[in-house]
């Protein structure tokens, strides 16, 4: 009976292929069959209202750690994931417990800190940190390694209980161009240095651009780092008004020294070419030359101008002559400025100078006294703490001490004097001029440095520094398999 069943249902022509036979009884049959299928598919289906899906799951560090707990790890390689789970009756009590063979840890040379007490807090024994410290000292002074240096270090085997642990290896990046590498060429042997000379690309990054509705937003949208734009604005300002002499449309144009290292690592240092071309008026060229680092023009002349230079950024509040005094309430020479600003505000020296006196003076308070060339002192008055020592050179800009009102002062101000050949003068009368000339063969090698830096392409030092076929072969990814029985090198 199964098999009569099974025959008759073999033969019964359910689904006729609808692309043959078309317009016959049988087609018909069968597109009557796929309507109703069809409708019987629809009249059963629930609604046409879109399906919400859960809501994706947030993965915070917390749930993040909680995946990484439950991986899988090489275990032989001192895997430091998975839960430590609770002892139940079931576990027996090891009589000791096997160490690991190797610990691996990441040293930060802390700033203040010393080498050696670094290695020693990182568990290195004292033979082995003084054999570390001699052979790095032979490479590059131990008073060189900057703080934050990191340190990739390698602890083997005890060779005895309560002994520590040697020294396996020390990988860190000394400087910018240099990694030195400590270990052991097999168990058992002494330690020994490896240098890695890392390639370095001096190529200077220049920066040139069109000035905007401001020449500091200007120079950062082109790209450049925010130090370098605030000294190239620091060293411009001393040559040219930067409210009144740079319009937009003007052609900002300087270069800072930059390092690119083959590993990826760039540096970028300080401002070597500071230049600005203003269409009809002559352009602006300035270059850090000789051992004090100052700016020359390209004809060779080193120059700052800009009048008097404030003290302090207040306003001036009293100027220099005759008035009323505040405390003593009867009219006297006003043999000075003021300036108001408030309480602790920095105070600069308006030029180069040596300190003459720094410390109490009557009325004045704490007050500092510079004398400049010429002929001409200047003296601070009514601060709050004096940043300087009596018979220090001091440079325009530096900080001298801050804005208080000791001595005979209504409030937080300076008071800023200024004497020719002991005589008192209103400082806003007086324009400070500082100057170098350049001449003969140093003039030569000026204008020939200039020449060359100016050859630079704008932006040519942030291509990628292309590799060689022995870096290339270095960065080459190992697994974790393969390290398990790595040859030492």
């Amino acid at each position: 009976m199964r098999e009569r069943l099974s025959g008759r249902i073999a033969r019964l022509d359910l689904a006729p292929d609808l692309g043959s036979e078309i317009g016959s009884k049988r087609w018909f049959r069968g597109l009557g069959t796929f309507l109703g299928l069809s409708a019987a598919a629809l009249a059963f289906w629930p609604t046409f209202a879109p399906l919400e899906a859960a809501p994706p799951a947030h993965i915070d560090d917390a749930v993040r750690d909680e995946f990484r707990s439950q991986m899988i790890l090489p275990l032989g390689l001192g895997a430091d994931s998975g839960r430590h789970m609770g002892a139940t009756a079931l576990v027996a009590p090891l009589a000791a417990a096997p160490e690991r063979p190797t610990i691996e840890m990441v040293a930060t040379l802390a700033k203040g800190d010393s080498f050696e007490r670094m290695l020693r807090r990182a568990g290195v024994g004292v033979g082995d940190t003084d054999r570390v410290a001699a052979l790095v000292a032979g490479a590059i002074p131990l008073s060189d390694l900057e703080s934050g240096t990191q340190f990739d270090i390698t602890l083997g085997r005890r060779t005895a209980p309560g002994q520590p642990r040697p020294l396996q290896s020390i990988a860190f990046r000394a400087r910018f161009d240099l990694e030195l590498d400590v270990g052991r060429l097999h168990d058992g042997a002494d330690l020994s240095l490896t240098r890695k000379i890392i390639r370095v690309d001096d190529t200077p990054l220049r920066i040139r651009g069109v000035v905007g509705d401001s020449l500091y937003r200007s120079a950062r949208a082109a790209g450049a780092p925010a130090s370098a734009v605030q000294a190239y604005l620091k060293t411009l300002g001393q040559h040219v008004n930067l409210d009144r002499e740079v319009r937009s449309g003007d052609t900002f144009d300087f270069i800072v020294a930059h390092r690119r290292a083959a590993t990826g690592e760039r540096q970028a240092g300080q401002l070597l070419y500071a230049g600005l071309d203003r269409g009809e008026k002559p352009a602006v060229q300035l270059m850090r030359w000789g051992k004090d680092g100052e700016f020359y023009e390209a004809s060779g002349v080193g120059e700052q101008r800009g009048g008097l230079m404030a003290p302090v950024p207040g306003r001036m509040s009293s100027r220099f002559g005759m008035r009323r005094h505040p405390i003593l309430g009867y009219r006297r020479m006003h043999s000075g400025l003021d300036f108001k600003a408030g309480h602790g505000q920095p105070i600069v020296a308006v030029t180069d100078g040596r300190v003459l006196s720094a410390g109490r003076a009557g009325g004045c308070g704490n007050a500092v006294k510079l004398r400049h060339g010429g002929g001409i002192d200047t003296r601070y008055c009514h601060m709050s703490r004096i940043a300087v020592d009596r018979g220090q050179n001091v440079r325009r800009g530096q900080v001298i001490g801050y804005v208080g009102s000791t001595g005979l002062s209504t409030g937080p101000h300076l008071h800023y004097e200024m004497y020719r050949n002991g005589r008192a003068i209103d400082p806003a009368s007086v324009q400070y001029v500082t100057r170098a000339q350049l001449a003969g063969a140093e003039l030569q090698r000026f204008k020939d440095t200039l020449a060359k830096m100016k050859t630079v392409e704008p932006g040519a030092a942030l291509a990628e520094l292309e590799q060689t076929a022995t870096e290339v072969a270095a960065e080459a990814p190992v697994r974790e398999i393969d390290r398990l029985a790595l040859p030492k090198k």
